[in-house]
């Protein structure tokens, strides 16, 4: 019998466009690692690409990377580090060139392979961009062929770990239970710091000022271990592991191209300092279809904050909101919007603190409605409308904003390839088999606490919550601490209760989803985003902080528990 396979060590250096410029060279030098990976890639991120190529057909990438590459190149290459990244956005081809011509002038011999296959936006006339969600066996096949860099397109985040690992284990697609373990570490890796101590509801646990990138140490039997190089920041704990797994997900069913996870046979379990054991997870064949997202411009939108001071916040609001209504009567914008937040205090020591803020929203598919017809009816109302007028900034001209729709193909439809550093190309297969999606049914709930007193308290002081948007939808997941906290928190924040601690929430369909082996509940808030965060809905249009505005909602907690 031959002997298991070496653990596979995969850490990651970005969690979106934009992440800390230092986290590739941080995770090279930190420590041994196998393979570093690179998220880049968002719905949003996927829109503002589409935009660069509009003004240069060669672009569509993230150039940040190839920076981050003339630093740190030579530095993997010595190390046997190989990198794995779906930088190239929407032209995977044109940022593997635009890396081999940086290693050529650099003098490092490395291979660089793409992933293509993804872009349909020529099936999806009127869209921006439209691209496939791919797996990860495009990158287990340059990997397999000998490849040191692996750019791609659109694939799933998770599949930056699950190609890896596939290619050094010998997995096949029919591996359902291991490939499920690499999606949740993958999962967990996507957001970097995220997995650390970042974003965290917990964060007073560690000091978090500047946490380390997250690593896993996945085995061949698809388990792993979550952990962050020595000496780095942050903290690695079942709470920091738990957040990110419930971060952007639904129900027990984690539907992915290459495998369905069951998040609900996730376990984890401590091992030592910073370092968490996942096992247990069982998969299931992938979905029949294949996500498709649609990015597209849907117009133009401004935007003007009134601060409103002192005394008679109501009657100022009501009159200035008459006052532009009128200045816009005679080309009224499709959509406007006002919100009134009651920022003010009574008898405030600072004047900052003595004010309101109203918040004008207009969208229009005519630039000239939104733009210079509200700049102008604002500035205008300077010296005729309320008490104390001023504005935190003077509105702009109008800029565009973008839609987002997910719609799904059939796995035929998309030509997956994984194209080498020779030109060779190689025909990705789909998945042997299939199965479609259908809710699990609902599990048993853990005995109720049984009853003593309780006393009116923040949720977040015996659960912690992390939230993200899915389009036009946001999940909430909430997690207890302890059993004693999951037993009261299964019972009492049920989706009725949800919708009363969240009223933004009353009116839409809220879907709660148990996950008991985490102590987790994740809901999913539907159309709680409207057209996806680039339409930039609400105040919060990645649902960023609705998790931390339901921990400070009061609700009556067993003293037991405080």
């Amino acid at each position: 019998m031959s002997a298991p396979a070496a653990p596979l060590r995969i850490g990651n250096a970005s969690g979106f466009y934009g992440d800390r410029f230092d986290a590739v060279r941080e995770m090279l030098t930190g420590g041994e690692l196998d393979v570093l990976t690179g998220d880049y890639l968002a719905e949003l991120t996927m829109l503002i690409l589409g935009r660069d190529r509009l003004k240069d057909p060669a672009g569509g990438y993230a150039r940040t990377f190839l920076r981050q590459l003339e630093d740190c190149l030579g530095l993997a290459h010595e190390r046997g580090v190989r990198i794995v990244t779906n930088a190239g956005g929407l032209n995977p081809a044109g940022l593997a060139d635009a890396v081999r011509k940086l290693a050529e002038r650099l003098g490092i011999p490395v291979r660089v392979a793409h992933v293509e296959g993804d872009d349909l936006t020529a099936e999806h006339p009127g869209s921006l961009a439209a691209h496939a969600y791919l797996g990860g066996f495009g990158i287990t096949a340059c990997l397999r062929e000998g490849a040191d860099v692996v750019v791609t397109g659109r694939v799933t985040d998770a599949a930056l770990v699950t190609g890896p690992a596939a290619a050094h284990f010998g997995w096949g697609p029919a591996d359902h239970d291991r490939l499920a373990g690499a999606v949740v570490a993958g999962h967990v890796l996507e957001c970097g710091t995220q997995a650390t101590g970042g974003n965290y509801a917990f964060f007073r646990d560690g000091d978090v000022r500047r946490p380390g990138f997250p690593l896993a140490e996945l085995h061949e039997d698809g388990s792993c271990v979550i952990t962050k190089h020595d000496g780095t920041g942050g903290f690695v704990d079942v709470g920091t592991v738990t957040a990110q797994l419930l971060y952007e997900t639904g129900g027990a069913r984690y539907a992915g191209p290459d495998v369905t996870a069951r998040l609900d046979t996730v376990r984890l379990a401590p091992e030592g300092p910073d370092r968490v054991r996942i096992e247990g997870v069982r998969g299931e064949a992938p979905p029949p279809t294949l996500k498709v997202g649609l990015n597209k411009l849907g117009g133009f939108r401004n935007e003007v904050v009134f601060v409103l001071t002192g005394l008679d916040v109501e009657d100022k609001a009501a009159l200035v909101r008459e006052q532009m209504t009128d200045a816009l009567a005679k080309s009224p914008p499709a959509e406007v919007r006002w919100e009134l937040a009651r920022t003010d205090r009574t008898d405030a020591d600072t004047e900052e603190t003595a004010s309101a803020l109203l918040r004008l929203v207009v969208r229009d598919p005519d630039q000239q409605t939104v733009g210079r017809a509200l700049s102008g009816a604002a500035i205008e109302l300077a010296l005729a409308s309320y008490p104390g007028f001023h504005v935190l900034a003077p509105p702009g001209k109008g800029a565009p904003y973008g839609v987002f729709e997910a719609v799904h193909v059939p796995r035929a439809a998309v030509a997956h390839t994984a194209v080498l550093d020779d030109g060779r190309r190689i025909p990705v297969p789909g998945a042997p088999d299939t199965r479609v999606l259908d809710d699990v049914p609902d599990p048993v709930l853990p005995d109720p606490l049984p009853p003593g007193p309780t006393r009116r308290a923040p949720l977040g002081r015996v659960a912690g919550a992390r939230s993200g948007d899915k389009g036009g939808d946001a999940n909430v997941g909430v997690w207890a601490r302890t059993d004693d906290a999951w037993r009261w928190l299964a019972h009492e924040l049920t989706a009725d209760r949800f919708r009363e601690l969240m009223p933004e929430s009353a009116p839409l369909t809220v879907v709660r989803h148990v996950l008991p082996h985490l102590r987790a509940l994740n809901f999913v808030v539907e159309g709680i985003l409207g057209e996806g965060v680039a339409s930039q809905a609400r105040f919060d249009p990645q649902a960023k902080a609705l998790g931390e505005w339901l921990r400070s909602r009061h609700l009556d907690i067993p003293e037991s528990l405080l």
